[in-house]
């Protein structure tokens, strides 16, 4: 099962762009869903047609797909009918603790969606599609790329942070709630909100993880010939390397035509667009570069976005792996090793390596990441941390047994320890 997730700075053209994808796609021939994971839904606007199940075609069960056209299906994410669905019990604990401490029962149901809610009922969603056979492909089109990157490390992130407090609730929950519940009356959680809690942690977030490093999933990046854009289209890469994430494509949107740019006007745009063009296709080398013509109107309703996905994919397959970039990756030679980790734009100070036991924590303009290291590693100490030819390099080379518990590394240049 192929999934691909568009992303972007927000107004670029992201979810005309997975709409196409999703539609060119279904025309030829896959079994394809289009989901919208962005809060701010425009997939239905794009597509002209309501996907809350009030639209042609008679109403369906809330939080399912909408048929467009034969093989397509879209569906925008309802975070609170998917967080009821998996996780009501986890939920309405919430509710009644935020109630208890004498919060409003309407706002009390707002706070209990808690920061990330949003971002996890999407994520959630697209498992639960991708592990029915139901499809072929699945094409995300998700919030701004800062949003987008939330997501992509939330299942990680949360894993990681969640697993010990719910061992410390779960023990505290046993001791404390006979006497609390009657000392003072607080709604203590039971056995059925710990066991959703574990399902979470322990199952749905570890499927999601899987899914999202898996060879069959990339991310690709929607961006228009200004430098803005294009740069936080380039900061976005490294961030994804550092979680796993593999990107084939960046689709050059909104390129202004030759009539246009023939005019006075415009004239002066031309060589400004050529030179993000060919900055764009060197920079993001080996990825595929994909260019869409601005319209004269509105890409709108589906036979739009469809005759927008031909021209786009005219050359390519858009279920195919377009030009893969390297990402995060160990290799060792006798004695020594090393960790590879592409850089691009980036300040060098803004980088920090440090030992952890078996992990290597690595930082990012604030960015973190803990990273398992290989059994061939783990009793090598770091000599080196530096960037080279657009990598992160850490060294590895000979050391004692059983590091210490954490071993500083430092910003970029810095030795390690030994």
């Amino acid at each position: 099962m192929r999934l691909l997730l568009y992303t972007g700075k927000g107004g670029v053209g992201k979810t005309t762009t997975a709409a196409a994808t999703a539609a060119v796609a279904a025309r030829r021939g896959a079994r394809t869903l289009v989901i919208s994971a962005d809060a701010a839904h425009s997939l239905g606007d794009v597509l002209d047609r309501p996907l809350d199940g009030t639209g042609a075609g008679g109403p369906s069960e809330r939080g399912e797909p909408i048929r467009i056209a034969p093989g397509l299906d879209a569906l925008e994410v309802d975070p609170r009918i998917v967080i009821e669905r998996h996780w009501g019990q986890v939920r309405s604990y919430a509710v009644d603790l935020l109630r208890h401490q004498g919060i409003d029962e309407v706002l009390a149901e707002e706070l209990a969606l808690l920061p990330g809610a949003d971002e996890l009922a999407a994520l959630v969603t697209m498992e639960n599609w991708a592990s029915s056979g139901r499809y072929d492909l699945i094409v995300v089109d998700c919030a701004p790329t800062g949003s987008t990157l939330r997501l992509v490390s939330l299942p990680e992130v949360t894993h990681g942070g969640l697993r010990w407090l719910l061992k410390l609730q779960r023990a505290a929950a046993w001791v404390a709630e006979p006497i609390v519940s009657g000392l003072v009356g607080a709604p203590m959680p039971k056995a059925e909100v710990f066991g959703e809690a574990e399902r979470l942690l322990y199952g749905t977030l570890t499927g999601l993880h899987e899914r999202l490093v898996h060879v069959q999933t990339h991310v690709r990046l929607v961006v228009t010939p200004e430098t803005m854009v294009i740069d936080e289209a380039l900061r976005s890469l490294t961030d994804l390397a550092l979680y796993g994430l593999r990107a084939d494509a960046v689709v050059m949107n909104r390129i202004w035509p030759e009539a246009a740019l023939a005019d006075n006007f415009f004239r002066g745009h031309a060589q400004i667009q050529a030179e993000q063009i060919g900055r764009v296709a060197g920079l993001f080398e080996p990825m595929a570069l994909l260019e869409a013509p601005l319209q004269a109107d509105e890409v709108l309703g589906y036979e739009a976005i469809l005759a927008h996905g031909e021209s786009l994919f005219a050359r390519h397959d858009p279920l195919g792996v377009l030009g893969e970039r390297p990402g995060l990756r160990f290799s060792r030679e006798g004695e020594r090793g090393m960790l590879r980790l592409p850089i691009v734009a980036r300040d060098p100070g803004g980088i920090e390596v440090a030992r952890i036991e078996d992990e290597l924590m690595i930082g990012v303009d604030g960015r973190r990441r803990r990273i398992a290291l290989p059994t061939g590693l783990r009793r090598l100490e770091v000599e080196r941390v530096a960037v080279e030819a657009e990598e992160l390099l850490v060294a590895f080379g000979p050391g004692p047994a059983g590091n210490e518990s954490c071993q500083p590394v430092g910003s970029v240049g810095a030795r390690g320890p030994g």
